[in-house]
């Protein structure tokens, strides 16, 4: 299977300055999710995700970090949100994988990749430690910054 036929949009949006924004109604009828976030922002800070609303404590996350001449790691656990990448204050782009989103036995997980030209690389992986299945994502930052010239889109990935 080609992968312009595995990959479907479900929904895109373009960022006009502000600081969240929530793909909503998401079908279950794909058997993974993939977000694409390509912009710019004001400030540099962790981009986050949050599931069905959810701002419970019910999130653990790694975020592994380079910039070319150094390297960071942090794990965190009973976080409030899930991490999706980087913003920066330059152009950067996020892609996060959500695997088995719309089933109700597993809780979900997450793979997202960075890269910000001017400043970092990044590899993040998230759990949500709930089995409901996902049908909204709200993206923002964790400092509240701003989501400027450019887009998000949401692809659903059928059975391959």
């Amino acid at each position: 299977m080609t992968a312009g036929a595995t990959y479907t949009p479900i929904a895109t949006t373009t960022f006009s300055g502000g600081t969240t924004y929530t793909f909503s109604s998401i079908p279950s009828t794909y058997t993974d999710l993939v977000l694409v976030v390509a912009c710019s922002s004001a400030a540099l800070e962790t981009m986050i995700l949050r599931f069905n609303g959810d701002t419970g404590t019910n999130y653990s996350w790694l975020r592994i970090l380079g910039s070319g001449s150094s390297a960071s790691s942090l794990y965190l656990s009973n976080q409030s949100a899930a991490v999706g990448g980087f913003m920066d204050n330059g152009q950067y782009v996020n892609i996060t994988n959500i695997m088995n989103y719309s089933n109700t036995t597993t809780y979900k997980t997450t793979i997202s990749r960075m890269n910000a030209p001017s400043s970092y690389a990044g590899a993040f992986t998230s759990m949500w430690r709930s089995t409901s299945a996902i049908n909204s994502i709200t993206i923002l930052g964790d400092s509240g910054g701003t989501f400027n010239n450019g887009k998000a889109t949401l692809y659903g990935i059928a059975a391959a």
